[in-house]
C-alpha cells in the first residue's frame, strides 16, 4: 500500500473484468459540446466493467486516464450524474495552476501540487493546450503581514517551489505598476489555464484508450450482487452493482470514487463511514471591467490567514483576458448552489445535523460575519482590493461567477486541509477506494494524484 495515503478507518466495497459498454473513442465530443451515448453501445444496465470510477470532474477523470493508460486490458468506465463532465468544481475555479507555496510540508497537498503543476505544463505543452505561466505576486500590505510573508516564503523552499524571490517595493511596482505593498513573494512558475479544457482532454484520451463514459448517471446505491445475473456467462465476476435513479445497473469488480461534493454521500451509499462530512462554501467572483483590466498583469494574492484553507480575495486574470477579482468565501445553502438563493433543505440539514458546522461556525464567529458582509455590499470588498490597487472604485467592477468548494469537516468542527483517501472493511468496502476530500489545489494536483490512485488500486487491488 503506498504509504502517503492517508486512510481513515470505513466499512465498505468495489469490483474487476468486463466489456466495455456506453461509450467509445470515436465518441469524444469536441470541449464544450454534450456526451452522448455511442450508437450500437450497450445500455447501462447491461455494462459491466473492471473498474469504475465515479464523477466525471478532473480527479476522476485523470484517474480514469492514468489506470487505462496503465492497465490497457482492463475494462474502466466513468459515471457522471450531470449530462456534461466537469461543469462543478472543474468548471468553476479560478483557473490557477498553483505552485504549492501555501501547503504544510510534507503533506500531500504541498508534494502532489509541487509535481502537478509540472506535469500540467508538460500536459498542456503536449497536447496543445493554452495557458499563460503569469506569476504570481503574494503582497504584504502591512507591517504586521511581513513575518508571515517571510514564514510563508521559507515554507514554498521546503516544499520545493523554483525560483521563488522576496522582493521589496520598487521591484513590485515593476511586476505589477498599479499594485502597492511593503514586500511580496514573487511566484514566477503560478500559471492560469482552462482547467475544463484540460479535463475534457483527459477524457479524450481515456476513451481513444478503450475508455466508457456514461453520462446522466446519478448513483442511487452500491451493493453487492444478490445472485448472478440471469443467462450471464460471467457467473460472479462481477459482484459490485452500482444502481442510478433511472434503475439502471452497471456491474464492476472494484469502484474508485471521485465525487467531489457529494464524496461524503457516495460514500455512505457504499457502506463506508461518511465521515469526514462535506460542507460547500460558495466563493463568489467580481468582474473588473475591460476597460481597466490595465491594471493588473498577473495574480495578485494577499497573505493567508493561517488559519483558514482560504486564500483571501485576490486578482486573477483568465485565459479568455477578463480579470477575476475574489472569492469570498460563504456558507453555501446547497451543494451545487452558485447563487446566493438557490437552497436545498436536504443540504441544510446534513449540514447542521451531521457536519461539525456549528463548532466551525462558534470558532470563526467574526470571520464568517465578515465574509457574509463581504458578499452583501460591494464596497466592502472593493475596500479590501484598495489596499493593493488604489485605482480601483466601486464603478470598475461587475458581480461575477461563482464555485462551489467541496471542503471537508470534521465532526468537532476542524476543516480537514490535507486530501484524504481511504476505504473499508467488508465485501464492499475491500474493493473501493474513495477520494474524500480533494479541493484546492486538486485541479493543479491532478495528474499527480491519477498516479498515486493508479498506485494505490493497482496494489490495493492486485491489477
Amino acid at each position: 500500500m503506498v504509504p502517503a495515503l492517508r486512510y481513515l478507518g470505513s466499512v465498505c466495497g468495489l469490483a474487476r473484468g468486463g466489456f466495455p459498454g456506453g461509450f467509445s473513442a470515436a465518441c469524444a465530443p469536441a470541449p464544450g459540446k454534450p456526451w452522448l451515448l455511442c450508437q450500437g453501445g450497450r445500455r447501462a444496465s447491461t455494462s459491466s466493467f473492471d473498474v469504475v470510477i465515479i464523477g466525471g470532474g478532473i480527479v476522476g477523470l485523470a484517474s480514469a486516464r492514468a489506470l487505462i493508460l496503465r492497465h490497457p486490458a482492463l475494462s474502466i468506465g466513468v459515471l457522471e450524474k450531470e449530462k456534461d463532465l466537469a461543469i462543478h468544481q472543474t468548471g468553476h475555479n479560478s483557473g490557477v495552476i498553483h505552485s504549492g507555496i501555501y501547503y504544510k510540508p510534507e503533506s500531500l497537498k504541498a508534494k502532489l501540487c509541487v509535481q502537478g503543476a509540472a506535469l500540467i505544463y508538460e500536459y498542456c505543452n503536449q497536447k496543445g493546450i493554452s495557458y499563460k505561466q503569469c506569476g504570481k505576486l503574494i503582497v504584504a500590505v502591512e507591517q504586521e503581514e511581513i513575518p508571515r510573508l517571510k514564514a510563508l516564503y521559507e515554507r514554498g523552499l521546503q516544499n520545493g517551489v523554483q525560483d521563488l524571490r522576496l522582493i521589496q517595493q520598487e521591484d513590485i511596482k515593476k511586476k505589477e505598476p498599479y499594485c502597492r505593498g511593503l514586500m511580496a513573494i514573487d511566484c514566477p512558475h503560478t500559471g492560469i489555464v482552462d482547467y475544463q479544457q484540460v479535463a475534457l482532454s483527459f477524457a479524450q484520451d481515456f476513451q481513444e484508450a478503450g475508455g466508457s463514459v456514461l453520462t446522466n448517471f446519478e448513483v442511487e446505491d452500491i451493493e453487492m450482487a444478490k445472485e448472478s445475473p440471469s443467462r450471464s456467462k460471467d457467473g460472479m465476476k462481477y459482484p459490485i452493482v452500482i444502481r442510478n435513479t433511472k434503475g439502471e445497473e452497471v456491474r464492476c469488480q472494484y469502484v474508485v470514487t471521485c465525487a467531489g461534493l457529494h464524496s461524503d454521500r457516495i460514500s455512505e451509499l457504499s457502506g463506508c463511514s461518511p465521515n469526514p462530512r462535506i460542507v460547500p462554501f460558495r466563493g463568489d467572483y467580481l468582474l473588473l471591467k475591460p476597460e481597466k483590466r490595465y491594471l493588473v498583469k498577473g495574480n495578485i494574492y494577499p497573505v493567508p490567514d493561517s488559519r483558514f484553507p482560504f486564500l483571501g480575495v485576490h486578482f486573477t486574470p483568465r485565459m479568455d483576458g477578463s480579470i477575476w477579482l475574489g472569492p469570498n468565501a460563504v456558507l453555501a445553502f446547497k451543494r451545487e448552489g452558485y447563487r446566493p438563493f438557490d437552497f436545498s433543505a436536504r443540504d441544510i440539514m446534513d449540514i447542521i445535523i451531521k457536519s461539525g458546522l456549528i463548532k466551525l461556525v462558534f470558532q470563526n464567529f467574526s470571520y464568517g460575519v465578515n465574509e457574509m458582509y463581504k458578499a452583501c455590499f460591494l464596497s466592502a470588498t472593493v475596500k479590501h482590493l484598495q489596499k493593493f490597487i488604489p485605482e480601483i472604485t466601486i464603478s470598475d467592477i461587475l458581480r461575477g461567477p461563482a464555485g462551489v468548494r467541496a471542503q471537508a469537516l470534521d465532526r468537532d468542527g476542524n476543516l480537514v486541509e490535507d486530501f484524504v483517501f481511504d476505504g473499508g472493511v467488508g465485501d464492499i468496502g475491500n474493493r473501493i477506494l474513495h477520494v474524500r476530500n480533494a479541493p484546492s489545489p486538486a485541479a493543479t494536483s491532478s495528474l499527480a494524484i491519477s498516479g498515486m490512485i493508479a498506485d494505490e488500486v493497482q496494489q490495493r487491488f492486485e491489477l
